[in-house]
């Protein structure tokens, strides 16, 4: 190996006023391998990824290895991971340009990179002696870099000898002439797939055609402001930035979330859509119509012009799945005038796009053998993407997945292409791959590095391992869990002491045993976030070998734990306590079930017994104080599949029954919570990760208020102790499911969870407002959970089990994590829900049943009904789609909301039945059909198999409104 240095000098002056000279030397070698196997003058050419040269390419018929600029990857990754790009030179250049870009797709390149029959090769040309340039005074970086590339290509050929060809791609017309001008093989992308004759190939190119047609059209949507323009307006004040959040409902609305806008206190304070939000200004600011949405896409950073208040207006309250649902023209143009008005606006320019690849399926265009078609995603909150495709007959019946290019001014909806296709629509894996891309739920296997990270399968506790851990394997410890259950992250012990007191231990799983910090298990784990819990699927966070065995306190194996140990009076007051590493072994692995048969069978006077009983006198004293103090007890419907354990379908379905065993395990769990949060916070005020529920803000609560009014219940929420005194007095002795309801709309009514970093946040924000805890943190699941990870850590530096890290001390590094964990736990319910969901829709394939039901909430056109015996939610359409008519007509009082039809009226939390029945019509998205059964409506029947429908589901909710799984009622794991 020889050495080349180039150096540049230069003189910096300091603050001082002195001289400083500073040389940068940039070192060049003659020892980098080209890569190419047929190569014989790289002597140090060990790693010969570029075996065998591209497929006959009609274009380009010489034997040929590619290499690609920035451009191409940036704009065409989707074609470069399909397996027929092969033999690729991927430039040092193009690779630090692409991860400064786009970290997205450079994680993607790398992906392709790592997969070795690919053959994807980097070429370090930036420290090679033949292929480095300097930058000439007054050269752009961008022109820069391409120049670095047209270097590369052009001594690749050289190198070569004309024994392969290197072929340059790139998307730059003006680099594209030079190159070609420097006698280097150069085409476009597009250029050189069209020479392959692969059709699928063809369609995973970015939709650039269309585009170029859009041109000559006619605008639809107003231009969007420059950047420039956009800051500039910001920094005034005249324009405002947020996120924008589709509505689920109605296509042609949605509302802007915008945070920290102090100044404009004054102008918006009064609005019921504006409230405090940890000290911040929070609110909301309506969108209406497709000029003023202006090519926004669900989740888009988007700057706002506000409209003079004399036009500001107020949700429509319909329910509108797309434009032929109703004459949206003359509906909306009929809407009552509201006496209320909201802050309302227009999109004026994206700031930074959220587009994602969507799974979704092509519709049948009306043209014959037409090329162009329309992709309808799965997300309702998506548009319809435009695409280009000649393989619909053989997609039409696929679910697919596309990705958006553009949305120009002259097209109804944005360009997209094809990427892939995920199977059969309606069969189970291809929709169970559905709810995880579109919940962004990683699921890829685990990698060689993370698995690289495990201990052996047969690995067993060592002395070293129980160096400053406390034995415990002596007490009487025992898990209860769901039915199922392998991942056990938790068991408890409840013993006697001389003094009258009780020692009470809660010891969980000592995961950080085996992740350690920095590693690649531990970067995959953070990144995870969650274990999700799919029917009859579970995607873990940290591979099998830990999460089901290693890690779980299966019942008489010897596990590691991180145990809380407590002296409690007979009163549940804790005396002492104590936070230690331990060695258990877990005597009782138990269902609830069987907890509960030991608890309540008084034959049973053995030690496991004895502890039981007393653990759940313990958690009746702690959940009474829990609740005095102002905690909430709210409801969610939640199900059960029965599942056939060959063809995983559903052969049942029962609403969850609760025992007091459940109740039991979940106080000590809320328990060791607190107490470790208390710990953290106490000897890391600034960097202890916690979790916080806001105080939701009245305004959340007006509907469920004035619903509750109409028959005569009076609901107080100036605190969560009046909102839960409220609640347990909510009785109808007509109607037993009254109080439930109740509590699963005030659910609703709650803000998001999240976790936080201490230092961040002021006490008095620290508030867990449903478990009314002043302090809380997550502990006790760090099987499942990445936050008890970081947790973990935190308490076993502060008991001197372990030394810190620097990012265990960087509030910023820990508040990204933060972040990343509220998303990836929002995401990971929302794909639970989904995938109850998907089994509901098959339970009812073939079925028709009539159940009793409930009305939750009433619409201008709409009843959404709750079915309790299948935990499910629907909506019963009351008006007729455009063009039909129908017998009776129902009037909307926005007062009292009310639906009357004759004589009869519908009000919230009236109880109904209706009849059930699957709807298969729609391939994308099958439907549960609600028809009225009772009260009976003589000639009423909507006239379309797209009404009178029920997306079985939970409601879905932005990010920053209710969410119905945020007071933690349910700290164990929901396993089907």
């Amino acid at each position: 190996m020889t050495m080349k240095v180039t150096s540049k000098t230069f003189l910096r002056k300091t603050k001082r006023g002195n001289i400083l000279k500073i040389v940068r030397e940039h070192y060049l070698r003659d020892d980098i391998g080209c890569g190419s196997k047929i190569c014989k003058k790289c002597k140090h050419n060990n790693e010969r990824p570029l075996v065998k040269h591209q497929s006959i390419n009609t274009d380009f018929p010489d034997k040929h290895f590619l290499l690609v600029d920035t451009n191409v990857v940036l704009r065409q990754i989707d074609a470069l991971e399909d397996d027929t790009l092969k033999n690729v030179i991927i430039l040092q250049t193009v690779l630090e340009e692409v991860k400064h870009l786009s970290h997205t797709v450079y994680k993607r390149l790398m992906d392709i990179i790592g997969n070795h029959s690919r053959s994807f090769y980097i070429f370090v040309n930036v420290y090679h002696r033949d292929t480095y340039v300097e930058r000439v005074r007054g050269e752009s970086p961008n022109d820069y870099n391409d120049r670095m590339i047209r270097v590369a290509a052009l001594w690749y050929n050289k190198h070569l000898d004309d024994k392969i060809k290197v072929l340059l791609l790139t998307s730059d017309e003006a680099s594209k002439a030079k190159a070609i001008n420097e006698g280097i093989p150069t085409m476009s992308l597009e250029q050189y797939v069209s020479g392959l004759n692969n059709v699928t190939l063809t369609d995973k190119l970015s939709n650039r055609s269309c585009l170029v047609e859009e041109t000559s059209k006619e605008p639809i949507f107003p231009p969007h402001l420059t950047p420039a323009n956009i800051h500039q307006g910001i920094k005034s004040g005249k324009l405002m930035q947020g996120t924008f959040f589709a509505s689920v409902d109605n296509f042609l609305e949605g509302n802007v979330f915008v945070e920290g806008q102090e100044k404009n206190v004054s102008l918006y304070c009064m609005k019921t859509m504006i409230f405090i939000y940890c000290f911040n200004i929070v609110f909301y600011i309506l969108l209406q119509g497709r000029e003023n949405l202006n090519r926004a896409i669900n989740g888009d950073i988007v700057a706002i012009q506000m409209f003079p208040e004399s036009q500001w207006s107020a949700p429509a309250n319909l329910v509108l799945a797309d434009y032929d649902d109703l004459d949206l023209e003359s509906d909306l143009n009929t809407v009552e005038k509201p006496k209320e008005k909201y802050p309302t606006g227009q999109v004026v320019g994206i700031i930074r796009k959220k587009w994602r690849q969507y799974c979704g399926i092509i519709q049948q265009s009306l043209v014959e053998n037409a090329t162009r078609h329309l992709f309808v995603p799965a997300d309702k909150k998506i548009p319809k993407i435009r695409i280009e495709t000649r393989q619909y007959d053989k997609l039409k019946d696929q679910r697919v997945i596309v990705a958006i290019d553009t949305w120009p001014r002259t097209s109804r909806y944005p360009l997209g292409h094809f990427v892939r296709s995920l199977g059969k629509i309606g069969e189970r894996e291809a929709e169970n791959e559905v709810i995880l891309l579109e919940h962004d739920v990683p699921h890829s296997k685990f990698s060689d590095e993370v698995l690289g990270c495990l201990p052996k399968e047969t690995w067993t506790i060592s002395a070293a391992d129980l160096v400053g851990r406390k034995d415990f394997r002596d007490l009487d410890i025992c898990s209860v869990d769901p039915p199922g259950c392998t991942d056990i992250d938790d068991a408890l012990h409840c013993m006697p002491l001389g003094n009258g007191n009780f020692q009470v231990g809660v010891h969980i799983a000592d995961v950080t045993h085996f992740v350690k910090p920095g590693t690649a298990i531990d970067i995959e784990a953070s990144q995870r976030a969650t274990t999700v819990y799919l029917t009859g699927r579970r995607i873990d966070m940290v591979p099998g070998l830990l999460s089901s065995n290693l890690c779980s306190l299966r019942g008489g194996e010897e596990r590691l734990a991180f145990s809380c140990v407590w002296e409690m009076t007979p009163n549940a007051e804790i005396v002492n306590s104590s936070y230690t590493k331990s060695v258990i072994k877990s005597k009782a692995a138990m269902t609830y079930d069987q907890a509960q048969l030991i608890i309540d069978d008084q034959n049973q006077d053995n030690s496991i017994a004895l502890g039981l009983r007393q653990l759940k006198k313990f958690a009746k004293i702690l959940k009474k104080r829990r609740l005095e103090a102002g905690a909430l007890v709210l409801a969610s419907p939640e199900i059960r599949f029965l599942v056939d354990s060959e063809t995983r379908d559903p052969l049942d379905v029962e609403v969850k029954q609760l025992k007091e065993t459940n109740s039991m395990v979940e106080e000590f769990m809320l328990l060791a919570n607190v107490e470790v949060a208390k710990k953290i916070y106490s000897d890391f005020p600034e960097f202890a990760v916690l979790r916080r529920h806001p105080k939701p803000p009245p305004s959340n609560f007006e509907s469920l208020i004035k619903a509750a009014a109409h028959l005569g219940v009076e609901l107080n929420v100036d605190s969560s102790r009046d909102l839960a005194n409220s609640l347990d007095k909510a009785v109808k002795l007509d109607n037993p499911f009254f109080n439930t309801m109740l509590r699963i709309m005030a659910t609703r009514c709650m803000l998001q969870a999240v976790y936080f970093a201490s230092g961040t946040k002021t006490y008095d924000e620290f508030l867990h407002y449903g478990l009314a805890a002043p302090i809380y943190t997550h502990f006790t699941s760090p099987i499942r959970r990445y936050a008890d990870v970081l947790v973990h850590r935190l308490l076993a530096v502060s008991i001197a089990a372990d030394s810190t890290t620097p990012e265990m001390l960087d509030k910023r590094k820990i508040e990204g994590l933060c972040q990343t964990l509220n998303t990836r736990t929002r995401m990971s319910a929302y794909a639970e829900r989904a995938s109850v969901a998907l089994n509901t829709h098959i339970f009812f394939r073939g079925k028709i049943r009539d159940e009793e039901g409930y009305i939750l909430y009433v619409r201008k056109n709409a009843l959404q009904i709750l079915i309790p015996k299948y935990g499910l939610e629907g909506t019963l359409f009351l008006s007729a789609r455009k063009g039909q008519s129908q017998a009776v007509t129902f009037i909307y009082n926005e007062d009292e909301q009310t639906q009357r039809c004759g004589n009869i009226v519908f009000r919230t939390f009236d109880p109904v039945s209706v009849q059930l029945s699957l709807d298969s019509s729609n391939v994308q998205h099958e439907r549960i059909v609600l028809k009225l059964v009772k009260p009976e409506i003589l000639n009423f029947s909507v006239p379309s198999i797209n009404t009178n429908t029920a997306s079985v589901q939970q409601p879905q909710k932005n990010p920053h409104e209710p969410c119905d799984s945020l007071c933690e009622p349910q700290l164990k794991k929901a396993k089907i």
